[in-house]
């Protein structure tokens, strides 16, 4: 008899964002005549740069041809991706990060999910909370938590990013193993100051402890005293692996590339305290369990960091921030607390009431779809997510509609 991975059974019944579609779809049946604005899911709306386009379309005719048809290529991603990025994103800024430490991907959403596999099922993990649900539910899959209860899975040491210590969580006051952090913040649009990421890597050194770091959203940071990456705090070589995704930097939601820097130093440990590298695991599941990102992908990717695509993609990120800067405005005209917009694509909103009670009613008020933040966690509950993803006729449009409903 064949058995299923009852980790599987804990979760919960549904994926946020699978969530949100199946009551937007259902707010469309009822009422067909109602135009939609889309504050939520933070999927990009503008077309890719034309520095990527360009790089797209001399791709696919290198494809056309015998003479320069690419087949298989390296599943690490090809040595132009790599080099452009150790160079522009990482050298450029101080961090030493070189090519081969680089791994190209097709979404970091992918990579967060299943970097876990390479990590004992006894790992002890701590997420902060509100939190990006794919950290929480990879980890319920692979057995590192006990059942649901309160709002919470047993088993996990949960980080509690609130208004009180500014959505930056405290050091657990417990060991762990595993740590993620996201910064800039989804779905809080908080940010981290070097000194304070210092403490987390001084931590994860002092208790042989992991680092998770989700930059998704560095492109977007418009205070230079903040950190772009982790590696920018010494020390981070050892101790953390970081996350980047062209999908809201670069438009690439549905051309799909990112990448993960696992630095050689960095290392974990076997069940007779020695030390393993990660990088020679993370290269061996890479190898076995994925083809690559497609050649023209990756070429179009590479444009992003030529004179051009870096001034297109500079457009594109200061567009989403002006809606971002809307938004926020007009939370605080309503007479309402938030955070983000300042450096984030997002829109943290205290709502004065229960999450999907909230969510509700501006759906069905306003015609507007937000991110419930209950369903990032308890620390959510009683707050909202807007994203700027959008265009700027729809978020004042959108905007507007909210102002009316809460008249």
């Amino acid at each position: 008899m064949l058995k299923i991975n009852e980790h599987y059974l804990k979760l919960q019944a549904s994926y946020l964002f699978s969530d949100i579609a199946k009551r937007v779809a259902a707010f469309q049946h009822a009422h067909p005549d109602k135009n939609i604005i889309r504050l939520g899911i933070g999927d990009v709306t503008k077309a890719l740069p034309p520095a990527c386009i360009a790089a797209f379309h001399r791709a696919v005719d290198e494809m056309a041809v015998d003479s320069s048809f690419r087949g298989y290529g390296p599943e690490q991603g090809y040595a132009f991706l790599r080099e452009a990025i150790a160079q522009h994103d990482f050298q450029a800024r101080g961090a030493e990060i070189s090519a081969d430490e680089i791994f190209i991907s097709d979404g970091a959403k992918c990579d967060t999910g299943n970097i876990q596999e390479l990590f004992s099922s006894e790992a002890r993990v701590a997420i902060p909370d509100p939190v990006y649900p794919v950290y929480l539910d990879t980890n319920v899959m692979a057995g590192r938590t006990g059942a649901f209860a309160d709002g919470r899975y047993q088993g996990l040491v949960y980080l509690d990013s609130t208004a009180e210590n500014n959505y930056v969580p405290k050091l657990p006051n417990e060991p762990v193993d595993l740590i993620y952090l996201c910064f800039p913040n989804n779905p809080t649009g908080s940010t981290i100051s070097k000194a304070e990421l210092k403490t987390w890597v001084d931590y994860a050194k002092a208790n042989k402890a992991l680092i998770l770091f989700d930059a998704a959203y560095e492109a977007f940071i418009r205070d230079e005293s903040l950190p772009h990456s982790i590696y920018e705090i010494e020390g981070a070589r050892e101790v953390a692996i970081e996350f980047r995704s062209y999908s809201k930097s670069a438009g690439f939601t549905g051309t799909r590339c990112a990448y993960t820097v696992i630095p050689k130093e960095c290392a974990a440990y076997d069940s007779a305290g020695n030390k393993q590298f990660i990088h020679p695991l993370w290269n061996r599941r890479h190898c076995t369990k994925f083809n690559g990102v497609s050649y023209p992908v990756q070429r179009a990717a590479e444009a992003v960091y030529s004179d051009e695509g870096k001034a297109q993609c500079k457009a594109l990120i200061s567009g989403y921030l002006e809606n971002a800067d809307l938004i926020a405005a007009a939370v605080k005209e309503l007479s309402f607390d938030y955070i983000g917009a300042a450096n984030a694509p997002y829109v943290w909103i205290r709502c004065k009431r229960d999450s999907w009670e909230f969510f509700d009613m501006l759906l069905n008020k306003a015609g507007v779809v937000c991110t419930p933040g209950a369903g990032f966690g308890k620390c959510g509950q009683g707050y909202i997510r807007l994203s700027a993803f959008n265009s700027r006729e729809n978020v004042v449009k959108a905007l507007e509609r909210i102002r009316q409903a809460l008249a």
